[in-house]
């Protein structure tokens, strides 16, 4: 009797990471069409826009660096798409192409790459635009026909304002917002689709919109005329489409279950820190990459004890 031995890892799956990223894009569909439908042709442009560049971005430089060509796994696509959902519908699209390039080169394949990258690209390049371009990320400059509709989103109304927006339209997404964020109840289904189809972890979204609702609703009951409940916490801003969509990133969040936990949690108390006390409306960008750059230490302290070896 002959054994074959080989090294880890043992445990194998069919799932590739084609399969994951063209499920993701399935899953993004929904909110997508709504922000295309809220806010018009300006919306689908800056959509082709993002997804073109980081397709063209990634040729180019895959070429420069004589690697692997890597556009049909589809990760550049997903970066460029979620880029696009998590900008103002009024961006310019000079600044759009930017954004994208700045996500794909300084982002993804400054680290080595798909699987090397310490942080959200998506996110990255978010963060590079609000740095480069603040007025045009908080300009909420929206045309709907032949009208050119100005009003702030509902998390800037309720911290400047003390303006609560009804919680049906934060359902629906009939509001200012990025493209893609403003449909809280389609970007639900989307992740839930995704838990279904065992492509993210259910703990890290659990854990971060768990810790958002119970210290946002600790601080609701404390002062309510002050600060929102946790329900208006959850529907409103990029809060939904960080928690399924880039929280969840498999290459930037933690390996173990103890340690999405403490991902979520982390991330969960940075959002309500920054919405209550900071100068910000928002942090789920500062959120999710302030705990991807925790993600090895978080990996290191959370693994689980080896049968028969002490620490």
């Amino acid at each position: 009797m002959s054994y074959l031995i080989t090294h880890a890892p043992h445990l194998k799956d069919k799932a590739s990471v084609p399969t994951l990223m063209y499920t993701v894009m399935i899953a993004l569909v929904p909110a997508t069409l709504a922000g295309i439908y809220f806010f018009g042709l300006r919306a689908l442009g800056l959509v082709l826009v993002c997804v073109l560049t980081a397709l063209a971005t990634e040729y180019l430089m895959c070429k420069i660096m004589k690697k692997d060509l890597t556009l049909s796994d589809g990760s550049a696509v997903v970066t460029g798409l979620l880029l696009a959902l998590c900008v103002t519908p009024s961006l310019p699209y000079f600044a759009a192409i930017l954004g994208t390039i700045f996500a794909i080169v300084i982002g993804k394949l400054l680290f080595g790459g798909l699987g090397y990258n310490i942080f959200n690209p998506a996110l990255i390049g978010r963060a590079f635009l609000a740095a480069a371009f603040p007025v045009h990320m908080t300009s909420w400059t929206v045309t709907r026909g032949v009208e050119a509709i100005s009003s702030a989103t509902p998390l800037a109304l309720m911290k400047f304002q003390h303006q609560l927006t009804p919680y049906w339209k934060l359902l629906i997404g009939n509001i200012s917002g990025s493209i893609g964020e403003t449909s809280a109840l389609l970007l639900l289904l989307g992740g839930s689709f995704l838990v279904w189809r065992s492509i993210i972890n259910w703990r890290i979204p659990l854990s971060y919109l768990g810790t958002v609702a119970v210290l946002g609703g600790i601080f609701w009951l404390v002062n309510p005329a002050r600060y929102p409940d946790p329900l208006f916490h959850l529907l409103a801003g990029g809060l939904m489409l960080g928690a399924w969509f880039m929280a969840t990133d498999l290459v930037t969040s933690p390996l173990t279950s103890r340690g999405m936990w403490i991902f979520g949690v982390g991330a969960g108390v940075l959002v309500v820190v920054i919405r209550l006390f900071s100068g910000l409306p928002e942090g789920v960008m500062y959120s999710i990459l302030i705990m991807n750059a925790f993600v090895p230490l978080i990996n290191r302290y959370s693994r689980p004890r080896i049968l028969g070896r002490g620490w």
